[in-house]
């Protein structure tokens, strides 16, 4: 009887070491056959793949971390994945960390619930790394991440002065860019509607827009949207359409409220940009759809990605172990619903 038909009969796990000595190689082969990125032949994981397949074999990824004291698990905080930004985050994210043969585990807090709640639960899992999008943590929580080594960084803001790896697109950048872009299409009468009053990337994107606009001498009112929904930008275009004298340009927060803010002005006759240019912050997918055109700020999401990881120390990079800030900036995307 073969040593493979014998495995197979028998009624219990199949070891990494039983494999090896089918194959006549050493147990370290085998391990790096079922690792990403690891130095093996494409033949040799082969012919380690093909005998797993019979046997039956499954690397014990508990037994390997504890090992390596690694498990290549890389844990995701998203706020709202109703928000079409963050499945695009998210998959810049996971085309990354699959090929380095890391897992996600994804985490949504409640409505209203502090990150700082949900992080020891976090921790529990033992993650090689955590990536906070869209929301913050405390002083004392990084310390206690750090006191763990286990890195975290914060995506798509950052927080002056909290000690913590933070990667976020250059939004004040960005609102100036967009400020520059309307003025030179003859622009003088602006509007920026702000999202969320707390959060950081609004209130960026508002100060260089408006910053810009005073430089040239061109006053912007400030539409509070209260935040970053489809309904908030609705209401907001509204909001600016009642008033004695009406914007050229409105510039919105984010992507969404544009969608939001354009439907309500074609809703009141409005032309777009006939009459009035519209604007946004991100370039999700719905802005290249025929109904919206949106002219917009895109998001570096690949370069930012790129940096997560390297602040994580995953692939060849080492983490760093100094707090960085990693500001990225954005591309003007230009379509129809500007002039």
């Amino acid at each position: 009887m073969s040593d493979v038909t014998r495995l197979k009969r028998q009624e219990r796990r199949v070891t990494a070491e039983e494999v090896a000595r089918v194959l006549g190689v050493s147990q370290s082969t085998i391990s790096r056959a079922f690792t990403a990125a690891a130095s093996i032949s494409e033949e040799t994981r082969a012919r380690v793949m093909e005998a797993a397949a019979e046997l039956g074999y499954q690397p014990n990824v508990i037994a390997r971390s504890l090992i390596t004291r690694r498990t290549n698990i890389v844990a995701i905080v998203v706020a709202n994945l109703t928000d079409p930004f963050y499945p695009v985050v998210l998959d810049a994210l996971t085309q990354r960390l699959q090929p380095l043969g890391c897992q996600t585990l994804l985490f949504v807090p409640t409505p209203g619930q502090d990150v700082d709640e949900i992080l020891p639960t976090l921790l529990q899992y033992q993650v090689d790394g955590i990536i906070i999008t869209s929301a913050i943590l405390s002083s004392a929580m990084a310390r206690v991440c750090a006191r763990r080594n286990t890195p975290v960084v914060l995506l798509n803001r950052y927080v002056p002065g909290l000690e913590i790896h933070a990667v976020s697109c250059d939004n004040v950048a960005g609102g100036r860019q967009m400020a520059r872009f309307l003025l030179e299409r003859g622009h003088r009468r602006m509007a920026f509607v702000a999202g969320q009053p707390e959060a950081s990337t609004s209130l960026e994107r508002q100060s260089g827009f408006v910053s810009a606009l005073k430089e040239e001498g061109v006053a912007c009112r400030v539409e509070q949207g209260g935040d970053h929904t489809y309904e908030a930008g609705f209401e907001a275009a509204l909001r600016l359409l009642r008033r004695r004298e009406r914007p050229d340009a409105i510039f919105f927060a984010s992507d969404v409220m544009a969608f939001g803010g354009m439907d309500a002005l074609r809703q009141n006759g409005v032309d777009i940009p006939g009459e009035i240019s519209v604007a946004g912050f991100n370039d999700v997918p719905m802005a290249a759809w025929p109904a919206y055109d949106l002219t917009t700020i895109r998001h570096p999401f690949s370069r930012m990605a790129d940096a997560v990881l390297e602040l994580l120390g995953l692939g060849e990079a080492e983490p760093s172990h100094t707090p960085t800030t990693r500001l990225i900036h954005g591309e003007m995307i230009q379509r129809r619903s500007t002039r």
